[in-house]
């Protein structure tokens, strides 16, 4: 039984850890294309952790670490201030969504 748990422990760090390295992937590619990231999250449910960056970025730990995601600012979901707008997903080109997503 302690094997077990010690091998569901150490699959739960390894994915989290997994996770937590691909969303940086998205939230750098992004950043660098000058997107506003609105959350980064590690984790699904409900926050365990949050921490507000001098970015104006929601960093996020949860409770499930079977995935994550990066919220980003984009016109189609969310209303924009007028000197947001070239800093949404939406108004990239074509070849930098690719690259963040």
């Amino acid at each position: 039984m302690m094997d077990f748990l010690w091998n569901l422990a150490s699959f739960v760090v390894a994915l989290g850890i997994l996770v937590t390295v691909h969303e940086y992937g998205h939230f750098w590619v992004a950043r660098k294309n000058g997107v506003k990231v609105e959350r980064f999250s590690v984790g699904f449910g409900r926050a365990i952790w949050r921490k507000i960056g001098k970015d104006g970025t929601e960093y996020v730990l949860a409770m499930i670490p079977l995935g994550g995601y990066v919220k980003m600012l984009d016109e189609r979901t969310d209303d924009v201030q007028p000197e947001d707008k070239n800093k949404t997903f939406n108004s990239k080109t074509v070849y930098q969504r690719i690259a963040i997503v």
